[in-house]
């Protein structure tokens, strides 16, 4: 930009709109899909759960630093491009590491082709890795279609016994919801199992998920988690640091931008076009893993494709952000802001209950973020179904948006806040009783509630408890730090529970969590002092709306008043 630049707000509206589009369709292409992907891999619950929250702490603690030196070096440019550049370079790497004990799946044509396949020479059982196919094979479920007998494993002399591992025996222990093809011919059966809105072949869900004591199976497969697991952990971290700063360092440098020509009451919607993204993509990305997940050169697990389809949309994202609104220049700004933030919050009661509230928040939430789609895949679901339920949650927070005024109006903020971990309690207790691989849709529509309205609540206490000059500093602490902190312990606690029990148990046990601590936010909340806040950014916005000469000696009244009762109330 030049060194007068032209404040063209509609260009930049329309560039950040295209910008929030595509990356919502970026991350619904992985994020989604990820724990999903690393069970293909062979990882049992507690090292996916240990990766997640790993991911999730290098995320709260790296992105703020990265956005302080990319706007105190005016780089916030080239750190946008080579955000997205480095991490479509850097989510391939997760190609590349091999399966637990070398085992590929190869279960995606065999869905496609309708046919279930089951598993290779086996050995012991993995603590908290699914075995469904052996226990399949050893105890079909009756009627199922189609189907030989398949009580009975080939032995290795078996000259029925296919020759090529690779492709007819899926990994003992990837897919859950697969089993081997034994020769048949295509038939009409096939070809509807293979319906994109119907179950996954598999068999139905046990204890999949849930922990298999066996001793032998840590030993003899060491080597094999080893180089799995720490593969894993080195890109993930990896991908994470050159991914995790994109959104602060764009969300910061647009709302800067249009503060420089007093525009910042546009900046509050531009959320919908990330969530429009992320609905699309999510549905597009596993239609299309669906259809070429069978063409020859695809190899691997079939959740390479999200891999693939990421690094080409950040592609597309990066030449986006060539024209992303920057502002060339930098007014200054205390370099403080986050310890201001921070003392802020320990100073109101108020604001450390509902920090405390958001860490409990991002703990159970990210069971369902790193969990739900095994569960679904446990009682057959396919990838489609599993996009459909998350953009169908998705579509249910852009529907209740407008409804959003006459909400508050009727409840008080700390009745939507309530009413939202009311509904998000509701919503794990439904997903522990799961029965069937389209169960799972009716719940999602209380996400607009469990996601839309807790977090209009989460920023009404935000704003109404900020100080000047603290409003955006403390949304995003309460976003970044607190949510992602909890979603971190949740999801490291969570694996292990997964392995120690099994998936119903942990939503049952976040479910009571919750309940638990809405009794304890109502009770708390009604006992704290009721001082009123005074919300300076309103009051000087309503004085300058009103530009009558006449009335300006007033508006000095009233601002040098309320800057009086809030000196009142701190001395107090």
């Amino acid at each position: 930009m030049s060194a007068n630049p032209q404040w063209d707000v509609g260009r930049a509206l329309g560039v950040a709109r295209l910008f929030h589009l595509v990356c919502g369709v970026r991350d619904a292409c992985v994020t989604p899909f990820l724990t999903l992907y690393l069970r293909q891999l062979g990882l049992a619950a507690p090292w996916v759960g240990i990766l997640m929250g790993t991911k999730h702490l290098v995320a709260a603690c790296w992105a703020p630093v990265c956005t302080f030196l990319a706007r105190s070096y005016q780089k916030r440019r080239m750190l946008l491009v080579g955000s997205l550049l480095g991490s479509a370079g850097a989510s391939l790497l997760m190609v590349l590491v091999p399966p637990m004990d070398g085992h590929l799946l190869d279960s995606s044509c065999n869905e496609s082709a309708g046919v279930p396949a089951t598993d290779p020479p086996r050995g012991p059982a993995i603590p908290g890795v699914p075995i469904s196919a052996r226990e399949w094979t050893s105890n079909p479920p009756a009627g199922a279609p189609g189907l030989p007998d398949l009580g009975k494993e080939p032995r290795e002399d078996d000259p029925a016994r296919p020759s090529d591992p690779r492709r007819s025996w899926a990994d003992p222990v990837g897919d859950p919801g697969t089993t081997t093809p034994l020769a048949r011919p295509s038939t009409s059966e096939g070809r509807e199992a293979a319906l994109p809105w119907g179950p996954a072949p598999g068999p139905p869900a046990h204890n999949e998920s849930g922990v298999r004591e066996s001793a032998q199976a840590w030993g003899l497969s060491l080597e094999g988690l080893r180089w799995t697991f720490l593969l894993s952990l080195g890109f993930l971290v990896f991908w994470e640091l050159l991914s995790a700063p994109l959104e602060q360092v764009a969300d910061d440098s647009l709302y800067e931008y249009l503060d420089f020509v007093d525009a910042t009451d546009r900046f509050r919607h531009l959320w919908v076009w990330r969530l429009l993204g992320m609905s699309a993509g999510v549905c597009a990305i596993a239609a299309l893993v669906g259809r070429l997940a069978c063409f020859p050169t695809i190899t691997g697990p079939r959740g390479v494709l999200h891999f693939y389809s990421y690094s080409v949309v950040s592609i597309l994202a990066s030449l986006v952000s060539v024209a992303f609104p920057v502002p060339a220049a930098r007014r200054p700004e205390a370099s403080s802001k986050t310890l201001k933030a921070l003392s802020v919050v320990g100073g109101d009661p108020h604001l450390v209950l509902l920090a405390l509230t958001v860490f409990c928040l991002g703990a159970v939430a990210s069971t369902v973020q790193n969990f739900l789609f095994w569960h679904m895949r446990d009682h057959g679901s396919s990838e489609l179904l599993m996009g459909a339920s998350v953009a169908l949650s998705l579509l249910g927070e852009l529907l209740l948006h407008p409804l959003r005024p006459a909400l508050q109006r009727k409840l008080t903020r700390e009745g939507v806040l309530g009413l939202g971990l009311g509904c998000l309690a509701a919503q794990l207790l439904y997903y522990s009783f799961l029965w069937s691989w389209w169960s799972v849709l009716p719940a999602q529509l209380l996400g607009a509630l469990s996601g839309g309205a807790l977090w209009w609540a989460v920023a009404a206490s935000v704003e109404e408890g900020a100080t000047p000059g603290t409003e955006r500093p403390l949304g995003t602490m309460f976003q970044g730090h607190f949510y992602g902190g909890g979603c971190s312990v949740g999801s490291f606690v969570g694996g292990f529970v997964v392995m120690r029990f099994n998936l119903a148990v942990l939503y049952r046990s976040c479910c009571v969590i919750l309940v638990v601590w809405l009794a304890v936010f109502l009770s708390v909340q009604s006992r704290l002092p009721k001082g009123k806040r005074i919300n300076y950014s309103k009051l000087l916005a309503v004085e300058g709306s009103d530009t009558s000469d006449s009335e300006q000696g007033s508006e000095r009244d009233w601002l040098v008043k309320a800057m009086k009762v809030e000196h009142l109330s701190w001395k107090g």
